[in-house]
């Protein structure tokens, strides 16, 4: 006899790629429904609300994503000295492993976070502070013994603009490979677009503070 697929695994699969190519926003609970073959009763029964949809999406990610996280930024703590390009290095592994998690994991995640930063879903940001901080916490504490000497606001704004290309690379990777396979001959992959980013963004993160930044210290 043929086993019926599971509702909310179904809801769940159907969610994440409509959310990751469509957004959030425009993304409707009946398109969903449509798309998944179940009724809006079933969403209400599993989920409760949109917003609760998008969580649990995000969590099966985060759930495999972020105790990975964790344990690396444990190990990288424990050194005497740390340098940014290992702090961004240790996210590879945990990304990577996305794409043994589901097929095409990791892209999906990355256009997932994208569209949880740039359409300012509020509660997502509450979600993953509030279940995932003790992550949260030994990256930060990872970052700030790898930047001595930036200020606490400098390392934010960094934070900010890391994320905003991050978001910006992994949301328009397609077009990029594709210039770049047309102009270059390059064959480029999500984990080479990964290992591209890690230097980048770790020379980004230690480059000397700006003088509009200094004088504004000084000023004050």
């Amino acid at each position: 006899m043929t086993r019926r697929p599971d509702t909310k695994a179904q809801i769940l699969d159907v969610a994440e790629l409509l959310f990751a190519e469509q957004g959030f926003n425009d993304t409707s609970l009946r398109l969903i429904t449509s798309d998944a073959g179940v009724n809006l009763a079933s969403v209400n029964y599993h989920f409760g609300s949109k917003k609760a949809l998008i969580q649990a999406v995000l969590a099966r990610y985060m759930d495999t994503f972020m105790p990975s996280l964790k344990h690396s930024m444990d190990q990288l703590l424990a050194k005497d000295s740390l340098e940014m390009t290992e702090v961004f290095g240790a996210f590879v592994a945990p990304l990577l492993a996305l794409g043994d998690f589901r097929p095409g994991g990791t892209g999906i995640f990355m256009q997932l976070l994208g569209r949880g930063y740039s359409e300012k879903q509020g509660h997502l940001r509450r979600f993953i502070t509030g279940s995932y901080g003790d992550a949260l916490s030994a990256f930060m504490a990872a970052v700030k013994k790898a930047t001595p000497g930036i200020p606490d606001n400098e390392v934010f704004w960094r934070l900010h603009f890391t994320l905003g290309t991050v978001v910006f690379t992994m949301a328009s990777s397609m077009a990029l490979t594709e210039i770049a396979e047309s102009d270059f001959g390059e064959q480029n992959s999500i984990e080479s677009l990964i290992h591209r980013l890690v230097p980048y963004l770790a020379s980004a993160m230690t480059a000397p503070l700006p003088v509009a930044v200094g004088n504004s210290q000084d000023a004050a």
